[in-house]
């Protein structure tokens, strides 16, 4: 083995070296830090503009007899776990995940239950309670289990 063989980083058949090439890593950390912290932002608006619609469809009703139908609880159900994962996609092993649950419980809870000229646009009856579990419990049970996952593996979490 001769000398042009051996890259500048000791291993042999290296020729050339990344090392100081700004095209070596594709996103700075720093950039990658601020990428994440707007894909959580967006997460949060996301979260928010959910919440807004889920409580708009409480009061769809079915039939002649007016029948409330639930579907927003089922859309609560559904997108707040998706909401969680996709912040730990983007920050794993962070708190990052707490942001879109804990945005869209207070958008409930605050626009549910005030508003400006009154009472909130919740509906005061059970179709309000089965909103806030139905959105919280998925959301809260896949905070833990992302965090089992981060124990698991041995990441903190």
């Amino acid at each position: 083995m001769n000398g042009a063989e051996v890259g500048s980083e000791g291993r042999p058949g290296c020729v050339g070296s990344s090392e100081g090439d700004p095209r070596s890593s594709p996103t700075p950390p720093r950039r990658r830090t601020v990428l994440a912290a707007i894909a959580v932002a967006v997460l949060a608006v996301d979260a928010v503009l959910l919440a807004w619609t889920e409580m708009a469809w409480l009061t769809l009703r079915v039939g002649d007899g007016g029948v409330p139908l639930p579907i927003a609880a089922l859309v609560a159900a559904l997108t707040t776990p998706v909401l969680v994962l996709g912040a730990d996609a983007v920050l794993p092993g962070s708190r990052a995940p707490l942001v879109p649950l804990a945005v869209w419980t207070l958008t409930v809870l605050v626009a549910g239950l005030w508003s400006p000229a009154g009472a909130g646009v919740l509906p005061p009856d059970w179709r309000a309670v089965l909103l806030l579990a139905a959105g919280v419990v998925p959301g809260a049970l896949a905070l833990s289990w992302r965090g089992a996952r981060h124990r698991v593996h041995g990441a903190p979490g």
